[in-house]
């Protein structure tokens, strides 16, 4: 492979990866904010409020950094994909000027007003501001999605005469189908995030044991625990079922590649439990293997043929299926993992029993990072198994390169960014870090008593446990 390409499609590899840490949280977090005031509003329970204020700040931060690392990647068209940037421009640019132009504005202006503007609104026009900036983040995401699935699926577009594409259908592009069952999955995916961070945060505060935190700490629990339990089951059907039907349908070879299906089976496709791709000798090493189960979750029925990379051209394959298959089984393993736990969280809150349980809640605060992981293994799914196509059927990748950029100019770029996006974690953790160790502003005592509560002793003498950092106090902001 070309060494310029291998490092334009590791810069943008990176970036994008980086970047994506940042919108899947707050995606995540904008409806569970809404939903906090909507119980707060209904149960007349400021915990509740003080719920929401919190997210809202974890919120703030995580939009700054998606913000600041998502310009770059605007950018990288122009100069590490060129080619790619004239021959779909005049599509993809429709989408991606929607996004920043509506979306990203509805988005970061009414975050300004829910963050500052409680106690100048009312209840009612807080809450609006709280709903405009989860509309807009989820506005946001869908340009961005059908950006990408009309990369994964063209559609609506002629080739003009200088070779370029030209939008012939503004609604085919929006509503492309491929679109509509990614936008489900992706969002499945973020809401995921965000519940689990929501319950991992609750969690944190009920094992840190301080007494004012207690309120609102079980709020984010029990809110995390739920959503993330309706969330990991939306992953898998729905949306997990509509997404990998498009791919059978759309591009063979994938699905042929993420399962390492190398051979094409009589009837009845099987589906690796185990096993290690080995695509020299085109086959899968230490194999353990369920008979059909391929077959019945794609087409619903047992013995349905499903071509193999075997019935494939060469140039059609994706070109690192070691790296489709194993991301695509991290996303699916993770995803099992994360829908077991919530499920067994859900079955102990109904109980009464989950707000004790020290076992679980440290489950769910070391859970955290787990759909971040499967997040960025799932995107590694949907990109790494498009190629060797920009756009699908239509641009190769090498194609559409900035062939003037060398590879040591990008190299060189790539280890700058890599650098500056250290420092951007470094500052994101202090930032996020100081925020959650201040806790909800309504725990203004740092010297409160632990009362007795199920499975979190207080301490002997009422002050905060050892080695337990007391942030300094202020006044709570709560309108009241």
């Amino acid at each position: 492979m070309d060494t310029a390409l291998t490092v334009h499609r590791l810069h943008f590899a990176f970036t994008a990866t980086f970047h994506y840490l940042f919108p899947q949280l707050t995606m995540g977090l904008a409806p569970l904010i809404v939903i906090c005031k909507v119980l707060a509003a209904r149960r007349k329970d400021e915990s509740w409020n003080e719920a929401a204020r919190l997210l809202g700040r974890v919120f703030a931060i995580s939009f700054v950094f998606g913000v600041v690392t998502g310009i770059p990647m605007e950018f990288q068209f122009g100069t590490n994909w060129a080619r790619f940037s004239r021959f779909a421009g005049g599509v993809i640019g429709q989408t991606l000027a929607m996004e920043g132009m509506f979306a990203f504005f509805l988005e970061s202006s009414f975050l300004g007003l829910f963050l500052f503007g409680e106690k100048r609104l009312s209840p009612r026009a807080h809450f609006a501001a709280a709903f405009a900036v989860f509309a807009g983040s989820w506005l946001s995401g869908y340009f961005i999605v059908a950006t990408n699935a009309w990369m994964q699926h063209p559609v609506g577009y002629e080739i003009a005469r200088d070779g370029s594409l030209q939008l012939t259908s503004f609604w085919a592009l929006l509503l492309n189908p491929w679109a509509r069952a990614q936008y489900l999955h992706t969002m499945g995916g973020a809401a995921t995030t965000g519940a689990f961070a929501c319950a991992g945060l609750g969690a944190y505060y009920l094992l840190r044991g301080r007494a004012p935190d207690r309120s609102v700490a079980g709020a984010l629990v029990k809110l995390g625990v739920v959503v993330a339990a309706i969330a990991t089951a939306w992953q898998l059907f729905p949306s997990g079922d509509a997404q990998g039907k498009m791919v059978a349908e759309q591009q063979p070879a994938t699905l042929a590649a993420m399962e390492g299906l190398f051979h094409t089976p009589p009837a009845g496709a099987p589906m690796v439990l185990v096993g290690q791709p080995n695509p020299d000798a085109r086959s899968i090493d230490n194999v353990i293997e369920v008979p059909g189960v391929l077959s019945f979750l794609t087409y619903r029925r047992w013995n349905v043929q499903i071509r193999g990379l075997d019935a494939f051209p060469a140039e059609a394959i994706p070109d690192n299926i070691a790296l489709l298959y194993y991301s695509y089984h991290v996303m699916v393993g993770l995803g099992t993992i994360l829908l077991a736990l919530a499920a067994f969280a859900l079955l102990w809150l109904l109980r009464g029993r989950l707000l004790a349980s020290r076992p679980l809640l440290w489950c769910l605060m070391l859970a955290v990072p787990l759909p971040y992981i499967a997040n960025t293994a799932g995107w590694t799914t949907a990109e790494v198994g498009r190629q060797p196509w920009l756009v699908y059927g239509l641009m190769r990748t090498p194609v559409g390169t900035s062939h003037r950029v060398s590879a040591g100019n990008g190299l060189f770029s790539l280890l700058g960014f890599m650098g500056l996006y250290t420092l951007l974690a470094i500052v994101f953790i202090l930032l996020t870090a100081r925020v959650v160790a201040h806790g909800p502003t309504g725990a203004s005592d740092p010297h409160a008593t632990d009362d007795a509560h199920p499975g979190l002793p207080p301490t002997s003498t009422g002050a905060p446990a050892p080695g337990v950092i007391v942030a300094p106090t202020r006044p709570s902001t709560s309108s009241g």
